[in-house]
């Protein structure tokens, strides 16, 4: 349904590629002006190319993990476009490791982008969203959040947190008329899970596919559709919630 985010300014974190590529095209399709986060500079400029949007498209250089990048985002966002009315903390990063080996660097690098970061744009953007009495917040998760399997680790346990963090800021928020969701996507075709597959055995894609119900794995612009819907009006009642989009995969036992 096109156009169903006419009127919104949507904020994006890590929006240069992957799911949060597919987000930020979702949203201009659907008619919202876009503002969006990332530390790869090449890679969202492509994308500013392909979307030819200037007029409804913003690209700051930053680090989530930056207060004062986050702030000079949302200042260049508001002096573009108004008011924020919408964030998906989309960003996210992994530290393949175990729990006796991994240092605690590789733990407060995945924390600091998978979790506090996204307190931290939150925080820049509720105040937008409390004074207009309206917003909606979506956390992109993880199926890690709620199964998962050697290796990953650290990244579970972030993707955890950010599922009660949405939780608890929903609780927060919903006097205000602002919701906040998680949504966790399962095996998706992105860079992540193709630098996943190179690391492990070469046969483990094709056992992947084979425990999905579908017999295969997401498109990033299937995430994004979902993503579309908790951000327009439809989902006016929906907050609080963690929309796990991952075809059908935590439905079966293992094997």
């Amino acid at each position: 349904m096109a156009g169903r985010l006419r009127n919104e300014h949507i904020l994006v974190t890590g929006g240069g590629r992957g799911i949060g590529a597919a987000i930020v095209e979702k949203c201009i399709l659907e008619g919202a002006e876009v503002s969006f986060i990332d530390l790869e500079e090449e890679e969202a400029k492509s994308l500013l190319k392909k979307l030819d949007q200037d007029k409804k498209l913003l690209f700051v250089k930053g680090n989530v993990c930056s207060v004062e990048d986050l702030k000079r985002l949302c200042d260049s966002a508001r002096e573009k476009f108004g008011s924020i009315t919408g964030l998906v903390n989309n960003a996210g990063r992994n530290s393949y490791a175990d729990p006796v080996t991994m240092t605690e660097q590789q733990w407060e690098d995945v924390f600091d982008v998978d979790l506090k970061a996204a307190w931290l744009t939150a925080r820049e953007v509720l105040p937008d969203m409390i004074t207009n009495k309206r917003g909606s917040i979506v956390n992109i998760a993880s199926v890690h959040a709620n199964m998962t399997y050697p290796s990953m680790f650290p990244y579970a346990a972030a993707k955890s947190g950010l599922v009660g963090l949405t939780r608890s800021m929903a609780l927060e928020v919903g006097v205000h008329q602002v919701r906040v969701n998680a949504l966790s996507p399962g095996y998706t075709e992105t860079f992540l899970v193709k630098e996943f597959f190179e690391r492990n055995d070469p046969s483990l894609r094709e056992k992947v596919l084979d425990v999905h119900p579908m017999h295969r794995m997401a498109e990033p612009s299937e995430i994004a559709n979902c993503v579309a819907f908790l951000l327009s009006t439809e989902a006016s009642f929906v907050t609080g919630a963690n929309w796990i989009v991952d075809g059908g995969l935590t439905s079966r036992f293992a094997g």
